[in-house]
């Protein structure tokens, strides 16, 4: 129901350099073959495997190619060249030898007896990468480190890619003070906002503001109105459940946002609201308890935001768990993860239930959580999906 009220963000240009952590929205593809020569790939010398075969063993210098360098061509085969890691293999040559399989002397190398020299050893061959003209990158990657170095092997100085949405992180209750400030013994710590944002950034999204506001309508009225029209996203926290003071439902289609679903059979979480603004904006309101808010963020949010950015939506992961558990509520559970070791699998998930959907210190070094249908029972070894933070 998310996906299918969304609509896909439009594209813009971006300079290489600032394209870390975009998504990609053009197929690259390769502009040569890669490598695009047969390239050294250690530092020694290169010689003909043909001389050694006939049972040549010492083999005079005769020049030196470095890397970036244009390459010399070897006449001689009873002679050889000095070659470095990433040099162009001379012509007339098939093999590298590395500098520790060789001792030099007033200009000859002198090769150890029995050393096997095989044709191509220490060469890597042009196009055993890719080929000129295969697809490189696809549409919907995002940046990371590896990625961008694949695209500016492309030779683009420019990517298309999807324009930042420009999201809102609201932290909604009177009880809420910030980190650093005095309160007082009915009060709380405003947490949620941060781990909302951390978890955010690490996904790649960067371009997030922060704003805290009270349990009022006037209020919630005035400033989501406000947020709504300067972002593509908002994400509140807490007021969304069926309390006195919970007016976040209320305030939200005062200001023409379009309700799409209120609740989900889900524990925790199961206030959980979504809809859609007069411009197709994005609005996910999370129940404000710390548990529940983060596995909506993650659940629902995340895949949200990949649809939105036209990201490729990575496969749903399967693990065994680690012991048996029977799931004795009518709603679906979300329950925290940790690694375990497991015979017949990388790893397993050990369940790591919390004391309630406010017991956020529970999550502290947790993988992510499991998803268990109501009222099954589980053995050890059953696959469950699992999504991690």
């Amino acid at each position: 129901m998310i996906e299918a009220s969304l609509s896909p963000l439009p594209i813009e240009d971006c300079p290489l350099a600032d394209a870390s952590g975009r998504v990609l929205r053009e197929d690259l593809w390769a502009e040569r073959d890669q490598p695009p020569f047969d390239r050294v790939a250690m530092d020694g010398i290169a010689l003909a495997t043909s001389a050694h075969s006939a049972g040549s063993n010492t083999f005079r210098i005769v020049g030196t190619v470095a890397a970036g360098a244009e390459p010399l061509v070897l006449n001689d085969p009873s002679a050889c060249l000095e070659v470095m890691t990433g040099a162009v293999l001379p012509p007339g040559t098939d093999a590298v030898i590395p500098v520790e399989n060789i001792s030099v002397k007033n200009g000859i190398a002198q090769l150890p007896e029995g050393l096997a020299v095989p044709a191509w050893d220490n060469v890597h061959r042009r196009g055993s990468d890719a080929l000129r003209g295969s697809l490189t990158l696809r549409s919907g990657t995002r940046l990371r480190g590896p990625e961008l170095a694949a695209a500016a092997s492309t030779g683009k100085s420019s990517l298309r890619v999807t324009v930042n949405p420009r999201i809102a992180v609201i932290s909604t209750g009177d009880e809420l003070v910030r980190p650093g400030l005095p309160l007082q013994p009915w009060q709380i710590r405003r947490s949620n906002a941060y781990g909302l944002l951390a978890c955010l950034h690490t996904h790649g999204y960067q371009t997030v503001t922060d704003d805290h506001i009270g349990d009022d309508l006037g209020s919630l009225h005035d400033r989501l109105a406000a947020h709504l029209a300067n972002h593509t996203v908002l994400i509140l926290s807490g007021g969304v459940s069926a309390g006195r003071f919970d007016h976040v439902p209320a305030a939200l289609e005062s200001i023409g946002v379009r309700k799409i679903f209120h609740k989900v059979a889900q524990r925790p979480g199961k206030p959980f609201w979504f809809g859609v603004g007069p411009q197709g904006q994005a609005v996910f309101a999370l129940p404000g308890n710390p548990v529940s808010t983060l596995v909506c963020l993650v659940r629902y949010v995340l895949p949200a935001l990949t649809h939105l950015v036209g990201g490729s939506a990575p496969p749903l992961q399967w693990a065994p768990l680690h012991s048996a558990f029977k799931a004795r509520h009518s709603l679906t559970a979300f329950i925290p993860i940790e690694r375990a070791p497991h015979a017949e699998s990388p790893y397993a998930v050990a369940l790591h239930p919390t004391h309630g959907s406010g017991d956020f210190s529970s999550l502290i070094n947790t993988l992510g959580f499991a998803e268990l249908a109501p009222q099954q029972s589980y053995q050890s070894g059953d696959a469950v999906a699992v999504y991690t933070w």
